[in-house]
C-alpha cells in the first residue's frame, strides 16, 4: 500500500516536471526565433531607379499631389476671374450719373445733345404756350369788339392798339378804301379789300407757327441720334470683350447699360416733341380761325360802308334835233 502511494506521488510529480520543463524550453526556443527577425534590415522604400512607381506617384513618375495642384490651377484661376468680374459688376455705378461718367466720349456727347434738345423742347413749350394764349385772348375781345362797331371808321377809333392783329385788319382795309376812292365799281373794292385780309390772315398763321419747326426737328430725329449712342457703345462692349476674353456678362453689362442710355434719351427727347408739336398745330389752327373770323367782319363793315355811300347822279342824255 505505502509503496503504491509513493509510486504515485513520483509519477505525479515527475509529470509536473516534465511540463515544467517543456514550458521552459518552448520559451527558450520562441525567443531564439524571433531575435534574428528583429536583427533583420528593414526593406528599402520605393526609390527613383526602381520600376515600380510608388503608392503616391502617376506612372510617369510626377507625384499625385503635385498633378492634383497642376489640374486645380486653371479652375482657382477662372474663378478668381469670375469673382473679380462680379466685384467689379457689382462696384460699377449703373445710376444714369454713374454710367453717363463711365460712357464713352462719343457717347457722352450724344447724351449732352439729347439733353440740350430736351431743354428746347420745353422752353419752346412754355414761351409759345404763353404767346398762344395771349394772342387768343386779345383776339376774342378785339372780335367782340368789332362787332359792336357799325363802321370801320368806329372799329378802328375802338381798337387803336397797333400790336392786335384787328388793328392790322381795320388799317389795311381802311388803306384799300381810300385808295380805291375814286372808282366807280363797289365789288372790286370788296375783292382788294379781301385778297388783302386774306394774306394778313395767312402771314399771322406763320408768325405764330414760328418755332415749332424746331419741335419738329427734334422729334424726327432724337430716337436716330440716340441710337447711334447705343449702336457705339455696344461696339466698345464687344471690343472690351475681345480684349478681356471673357463673356461673363458682369464684365459687359456696364457697357451695354452705357449704350441703351443714350436710346432712352433719345426717346424722352422726341415723344415730348412730337406731342408738344401736334398741340401747337392745333392751336394754331384755331387762332387761324379766330384771325379768320376778324377778317370776315372787317370786310362785312367794308361792305356796309360802301353800300351807305351815295350814288352818282348820272347827267342827263340831251339828244340834238336836227
Amino acid at each position: 500500500m505505502t509503496s503504491l502511494l509513493r509510486n504515485a506521488f513520483l509519477a505525479r510529480h515527475s509529470a509536473r516536471l516534465l511540463a515544467s520543463l517543456t514550458l521552459g524550453l518552448t520559451l527558450v526556443c520562441g525567443q531564439a526565433l524571433a531575435e534574428p527577425n528583429a536583427e533583420l534590415p528593414a526593406p528599402p522604400a520605393a526609390t527613383a531607379t526602381s520600376e515600380t512607381p510608388a503608392p503616391g506617384a502617376q506612372p510617369d513618375g510626377t507625384p499625385e499631389a503635385a498633378t492634383e495642384a497642376t489640374s486645380e490651377q486653371p479652375a482657382a484661376e477662372a474663378v478668381e476671374a469670375v469673382e473679380a468680374a462680379s466685384d467689379a459688376g457689382i462696384a460699377h455705378d449703373l445710376s444714369p450719373w454713374g454710367m453717363y461718367q463711365n460712357a464713352d466720349i462719343v457717347v457722352k456727347a450724344v447724351m449732352i445733345g439729347l439733353i440740350l434738345a430736351s431743354i428746347l423742347t420745353w422752353t419752346v413749350w412754355i414761351a409759345k404756350s404763353y404767346e398762344l394764349l395771349s394772342a387768343k385772348r386779345r383776339l376774342r375781345r378785339e372780335l367782340a369788339a368789332l362787332k359792336e362797331a357799325r363802321t370801320l371808321n368806329e372799329a378802328g377809333d375802338k381798337i387803336r392798339n397797333a400790336a392786335c392783329i384787328s388793328h392790322v385788319l381795320v388799317e389795311d382795309a381802311r388803306e384799300e378804301v381810300k385808295l380805291s376812292a375814286n372808282t366807280r365799281e363797289k365789288e372790286g373794292i370788296k375783292e382788294r379789300v379781301s385778297f388783302r385780309l386774306e394774306r394778313l390772315v395767312a402771314a399771322s398763321g406763320r408768325q405764330m407757327s414760328q418755332g415749332t419747326g424746331v419741335l419738329a426737328t427734334i422729334g424726327s430725329t432724337a430716337p436716330f441720334v440716340g441710337l447711334f449712342g447705343t449702336v457705339w457703345g455696344i461696339m466698345n462692349s464687344f471690343i472690351g470683350i475681345a480684349k478681356s476674353q471673357t463673356t461673363n456678362l458682369a464684365v459687359v453689362a456696364p457697357g451695354i447699360a452705357e449704350a441703351l442710355l443714350a436710346t432712352a434719351m433719345g426717346l424722352v427727347a422726341a415723344i415730348p416733341a412730337v406731342v408738344i408739336y401736334n398741340v401747337f398745330a392745333r392751336s394754331i389752327a384755331g387762332y387761324k380761325a379766330q384771325v379768320a373770323d376778324a377778317s370776315a367782319q372787317v370786310l362785312l363793315l367794308v361792305s356796309r360802308d360802301l353800300d351807305h355811300l351815295p350814288s352818282e347822279r348820272q347827267a342827263p342824255h340831251i339828244a340834238k334835233v336836227g
